[in-house]
């Protein structure tokens, strides 16, 4: 993916109303229901359309753990205390950031987490950002935190949109950062368009100790017919890694449709 942050499109036609006469979020659910038509797995979706403000969600009440996508959470817990602090980010705080987000590395994130103050640091930066069903990992496990789909589109509106707690350069940072993920890890929410180039993803991937059934999230934000969409699709107790990143994908490309299709 293109690491350059992609120009301003032309301001979409208005939001289509659905064809079917459902509501948004009808229609949503049973794209999501499709799309995860026999999997017995948990699983959380959320769409936001950035230029109309609409936004439709499935399951997005269920409780997951994040996996690695509460890097880009840790990551903006820095950006925010580094605010605070008047400083802008140290060499070595960006190549921690850098890898974390680029190449999921484990050390990398555990290094910020400490940085940040660990679990308390996350939480006092949530409460910042809006996200309000996020419960920081205990104990150094920042993986295990607990969120909602609902609250991972708060953080991406933080990430993404003008308002944030978040400084214009600080929000550019972390899209720039999410816009060049490691080619074995670009997958997710960028199933759902033809043209990855402007995708912003963080993937999150864990094998539960306990089950060994598998926890798969994707978060970021997707361009589609002149429209940029917010996504972000949690999955749980899957089988296997591969069978979690298609379901993943599957929702996404149903979720995102709900969203451009006429």
């Amino acid at each position: 993916m293109s690491n350059a942050v992609p120009p301003a499109e032309a301001k979409p036609a208005p939001f289509p109303s659905p064809s079917s006469g459902l509501s948004m979020r009808e229609e949503f659910s049973t794209a999501v229901e499709e799309a995860t038509a026999g999997s017995t797995g948990q699983v959380a979706a959320a769409v936001m359309d950035l230029e109309s403000g609409q936004s439709a969600a499935a399951g997005d009440r269920h409780v997951i753990v994040t996996a690695s996508i509460v890097k880009v959470d840790i990551l903006a817990a820095l950006l925010l205390q580094a605010q605070d602090a008047g400083r802008t980010l140290t060499d070595q705080e960006r190549q921690w950031a850098t890898v974390m987000i680029r190449a999921s590395d484990n050390a990398a994130a555990t290094a910020l987490w400490d940085a940040i103050g660990g679990a308390e640091g996350l939480a006092g930066a949530n409460q910042r950002l809006g996200l309000r069903e996020t419960t920081p990992g205990q104990d150094g496990l920042w993986g295990l935190t607990e969120t909602t789909a609902a609250d991972q589109l708060r953080l991406l509106e933080a990430v993404f949109t003008d308002g944030s707690a978040l400084t214009d350069a600080s929000r550019a940072y972390v899209q720039q950062l999410m816009g060049g993920v490691a080619e074995d890890q670009d997958w997710g929410i960028s199933a759902a368009v033809d043209d990855t180039d402007s995708v912003r993803l963080k993937n999150g991937w864990l094998s539960r100790s306990e089950t060994g059934l598998w926890v798969i999230n994707s978060i970021g934000l997707v361009e589609k017919d002149g429209r940029r969409l917010l996504v972000a699709v949690l999955s749980d107790d899957e089988p296997t890694q591969a069978a979690g990143i298609s379901l993943v994908e599957a929702i996404a490309d149903q979720a995102v449709s709900v969203f451009t299709t006429p």
